[in-house]
């Protein structure tokens, strides 16, 4: 049997409620060279039982349960180890692939070699969609024209060559998509594709959650973005880096402000330690 052209990846913790509207969205794809990889990460629920029923009676319907509880990143990455598409296509088990996802992404990919991964964008009403942009356009789009490096794994396909040739997700909680397209942003070319393909659920059990409750989570973003930017191998011109550095120290500054207004003295000091702010440089930036 030859392998499947494009490898779903579906990691799942406790989604019981939705793991089976998720899995029955890629059984209704329009494209069918597709694997279904699902990653158990010890779920105490019965997302595992609604699983194997799947994979019971679908061969391309993978089900794998961890040994232990690896964390949202490492079990992404768990779940590409065990790929044997060309293409990676993430779907979270409480999300949804609209019956012509499939086809549109790898479509697409397919008629654009050069472009290594791809993103869903919407705000460009000046270009025609899919476009291809190197590393350097895609930094700059995202930091002086529209964000792009912003979006989860859902909206991404990603080459295997290109996910095993960066090493997969560092791991890091809450900020692991963010820094990966930054570091597939500066090594490959990456295909801008239109939206309109998948759909977020939101609901209070994600960790994205955490950006509303915690003003921490927000802030690791903007101490990330300087360590990425700072990085040798940033695409961006040095004027424009040193553009995005003062801009960002003004929002971290910012968000210091408001957290201490909120009268939330230990996470501004928290966010103070982290950045190496003191009073002088909070009052300099804002």
């Amino acid at each position: 049997m030859s392998s499947p052209l494009v490898s779903v990846l579906m990691t799942m913790y406790n989604r019981e409620k939705y793991v089976g509207e998720a899995i029955e969205s890629v059984l209704s794809q329009t494209y069918q060279n597709w694997e279904l990889i699902i990653t158990d990460d010890q779920s105490k629920d019965n997302s595992v039982s609604i699983a194997k029923s799947y994979a019971d009676k679908d061969s391309r319907i993978h089900l794998h349960i961890n040994e232990h509880n690896l964390g949202d990143y490492p079990n992404r990455n768990k779940a590409a180890s065990l790929a044997k598409g060309k293409y990676l296509k993430y779907l979270d088990s409480d999300d949804l692939l609209y019956p012509w996802a499939l086809e549109c992404f790898v479509s697409m990919m397919e008629r654009n070699p050069e472009a290594k991964w791809g993103l869903l964008y919407d705000l460009d009403k000046d270009v025609t969609k899919p476009f291809v942009l190197m590393p350097d356009e895609s930094y700059h789009c995202n930091y002086f024209k529209t964000l792009i490096f912003h979006k989860g794994p859902l909206a991404s396909i990603i080459t295997k060559e290109a996910f095993d040739a960066v090493g997969g997700f560092s791991g890091k909680q809450h900020l692991g998509d963010y820094e990966m397209w930054h570091v597939l942003g500066r090594k490959f070319p990456v295909l801008m594709i239109p939206i309109g393909i998948v759909w977020w659920r939101t609901h209070e059990g994600q960790q994205m959650a955490d950006n509303r409750s915690d003003p921490f989570v927000p802030f690791k973003y903007l101490i990330l973005r300087i360590e990425l930017i700072n990085h040798p191998e940033c695409p961006l011109p040095i004027e424009e880096r040193q553009i995005v550095i003062k801009r960002t120290n003004k929002q971290m500054a910012r968000l210091i402000v408001k957290t201490i207004l909120h009268r939330n003295i230990s996470k501004a000091k928290q966010m103070m330690k982290a950045c190496g702010f003191n009073l002088f440089d909070i009052i300099k930036c804002v």
